[in-house]
């Protein structure tokens, strides 16, 4: 497995090579964002792209903008020592996978690596149900032909409605579904993000059906 470490503090870098080279992962490791944007321009440079946020000069949520503006589908997990909620949610958005909080464990940091890989490998370039795609590189929604705004959790609860079209979710398994992308979620608000989603995808011939005392449906309007 090929991985890019994108690391300005060498003690750091070094030890992460250290670490990923000991699991049998193949580690190229740069300094600097514009460095990292100039080898991601090129396809098949990682697998996996571990990418620090507070990089000199070209930041990582930049690199993140710029990567998924090529539309390039490489997932990335963010490397932060912020805590601010706000930050994590700005690099999701912008189209990272994951992140992970300095200080971390090594264990946990080679876990969300292979998880990432196995998930990309499996995972189509898009989905589409009626007149609503996902473009999961890009992550850009179209409903009716038109682009729509989604919020971070907004795009995963539907993205995993749209991985079960015509089956039927609980709450429960969406909330399991997108809590690596927050903190704690309720079922109230599993409902909250719903009602949203229902109005946002008025135009695009599918509909979230309630089946009482079981979950949420996503199918295509008849």
């Amino acid at each position: 497995m090929q991985i890019l470490v994108v690391e300005d503090d060498a003690v750091l870098a070094d030890g992460l090579r250290r670490a990923l080279d000991g699991h049998g992962m193949q580690v190229e490791v740069v300094g600097n964002g514009a460095q990292a944007d100039q080898l991601l321009q090129r396809a098949g440079v990682a697998d996996v792209v571990v990418l620090d946020i507070g990089l000199p000069g070209l930041d990582g949520f930049e690199v993140v903008r710029r990567l998924r503006a090529r539309e390039a589908s490489v997932p990335v997990l963010l490397l932060t020592a912020r805590d601010a909620i706000e930050d994590r949610v700005r690099g999701l958005e912008l189209g990272a996978d994951d992140y992970l909080v300095k200080p971390f464990a090594t264990a946990e940091l080679v876990a969300r690596i292979k998880a990432l890989a196995r998930r990309h490998a499996h995972k189509p370039a898009a989905l589409t149900l009626g007149g609503l795609t996902l473009d999961l590189a890009a992550k850009r929604a179209r409903a009716g032909g038109h682009l729509i705004e989604l919020s971070v959790r907004e795009w995963a609860v539907l993205e995993f409605l749209l991985q079960h079209a015509a089956r039927v979710v609980s709450k429960q398994q969406i909330i399991d579904a997108i809590l690596p992308w927050g903190d704690d979620l309720s079922l109230n608000a599993v409902e909250v993000y719903i009602s949203r989603l229902r109005l946002k995808l008025a135009d695009a011939g599918v509909s979230i059906r309630t089946i009482r005392g079981f979950g949420y449906m996503l199918e295509q309007a008849a």
